[in-house]
């Protein structure tokens, strides 16, 4: 690792033995923060905040992975250097169309992006062979994320990754965010994260069923 990030990992780990407010933090404790930092951070990227402010939020995200790994290492588990191996190792893994087996690169590179997105899930489902369909969505998304992930779950098995679109799709971001407000304003005072999140357990049923 380079000196400064040797340098971060010291810090945290000073904090943590001298700050009594450091010292008390736990997973559960810090996920608000990730959850804050996380939105902080997107928000930089939509709004197309300065470089200096995008920096920023990048370090307040990093924050929380340092953390987390340093109170696995406290407790035995695991420290910053097998978080970064495990996902260098998963990244090499999973991206066979760039690397060889060994971490070298390929002598080409001619994958299209359809079979980039068709070996990912392929290797992915091979590393988790009894993975159930909808497994690994995390269920405390918010309730439209949860609904496109799940959507999209069902489509790349139904149809490796190409899901086949229905009548009157909308073709930008910007339609559908204009339909999904115009949906909303016509029922304000129902529940719409309840009533989206309920429709995405009824569809999971349905697909498992």
């Amino acid at each position: 690792m380079s000196v400064e990030v040797d340098r971060l990992i010291e810090v945290i780990a000073q904090l943590r033995e001298h700050c009594p407010w450091m010292g008390a933090l736990t997973h559960e404790s810090l996920v608000q923060y990730l959850i804050e930092e996380s939105y902080e951070l997107v928000e930089a990227i939509e709004d197309a905040h300065p470089a200096a402010e995008l920096q920023g939020e990048l370090g307040d995200v990093l924050l929380q992975v340092v953390l987390h790994a340093r109170l696995a290492e406290e407790a035995g588990d695991f420290g910053f250097p097998e978080v970064a191996r495990g996902l260098t190792e998963k990244m090499v893994r999973r991206n066979p169309h760039v690397f060889r087996a060994d971490g070298s690169l390929q002598d080409s590179f001619p994958a299209t992006v359809a079979e980039i997105v068709d070996s990912w899930h392929r290797v992915k489902a091979e590393e988790k062979p009894a993975r159930g369909r909808f497994e690994g969505i995390p269920a405390g998304l918010p309730a439209l994320a949860l609904a496109q992930k799940t959507l999209r779950r069902g489509a790349i098995e139904a149809s490796n990754g190409r899901g086949e679109p229905v009548s009157d799709t909308p073709l930008s971001e910007e339609e559908l965010g204009e339909r999904l407000l115009e949906l909303l304003k016509a029922a304000p005072e129902l529940d719409a994260e309840r009533a989206l999140r309920l429709a995405v357990r009824r569809y999971r049923e349905g697909e498992n069923g």
